[in-house]
């Protein structure tokens, strides 16, 4: 019987050893493992991308190949930054606007100073905190203008130049206004935010087209 003792609490012992391997640190018994059990590690997560609406681009507009203005054939007087042709009205080539020789030197500076915004987008608010800005409003444009002739001090709203200068056609600048929109006729040349040929809003650019002048009071500015 001692023997059969001896032998029962041997066993005992050894079954106990084993849980005890069988068990960490901390008394949390050990599962089976295989290399073949090895967890492959989850794969990084792609970047958010935000998607956003991108409008269909505007039909690019043909060069403008003839000079406009009085004549056709006034010969240019000078190029580059100050562009100018003779005779009383602006003519247009390829954008740009060539101040008239007999223009007022307010005027020609006025239609320098717009060349230099042409490839300037259309931007709702822009021109108005400060003259100077990365896209114009067509408010906005009018006023850099004016500005630029030494005919006004301060950005103006559409609103606002219902009461600009005096009533009626100018004999160099033509401001004509409405609630929501505003343009120029600058010695003869349209400056305008919106492409009539093609609709939408451009920004700042010269055209020798007019437009309806339906429901827009007409102003200029004192003495112009």
């Amino acid at each position: 019987m001692l023997m059969i003792a001896l032998m029962i609490s041997a066993a005992v012992s050894a079954s106990a050893q084993d849980n005890e391997k069988s068990r960490g640190a901390f008394g949390v018994t050990l599962q089976p493992f295989s290399a073949g059990d090895i967890i492959a590690p989850a794969r990084r997560a792609e970047p958010l991308r935000i998607a956003y609406y991108s409008p269909r681009p505007q039909p690019a507009a043909p060069a403008d190949t003839a000079d406009g203005g009085e004549e056709e054939s006034s010969p240019i007087l000078s190029s580059g930054s100050r562009p100018m042709i003779a005779g009383g009205r602006a003519a247009l080539r390829n954008g740009v606007a060539y101040a008239p020789a007999r223009a007022p030197a307010n005027v020609q500076n006025a239609i320098w100073a717009v060349n230099t915004l042409r490839r300037k987008p259309y931007r709702w608010g822009g021109g108005h905190g400060s003259f100077y800005d990365g896209g114009y409003d067509c408010s906005g444009t009018v006023s850099f203008a004016l500005h630029s002739a030494g005919l006004l001090t301060t950005p103006m709203p559409s609103s606002d130049f219902l009461l600009y200068g005096e009533r009626g056609r100018g004999r160099w600048i033509t401001v004509y206004s409405r609630r929501g929109h505003t343009f120029a006729i600058i010695a003869g040349l349209r400056l305008d935010t919106t492409d009539l040929r093609y609709g939408g809003d451009v920004g700042p650019r010269w055209y020798l087209e007019s437009r309806d002048t339906s429901g827009f009071a007409a102003r200029h500015p004192t003495g112009w």
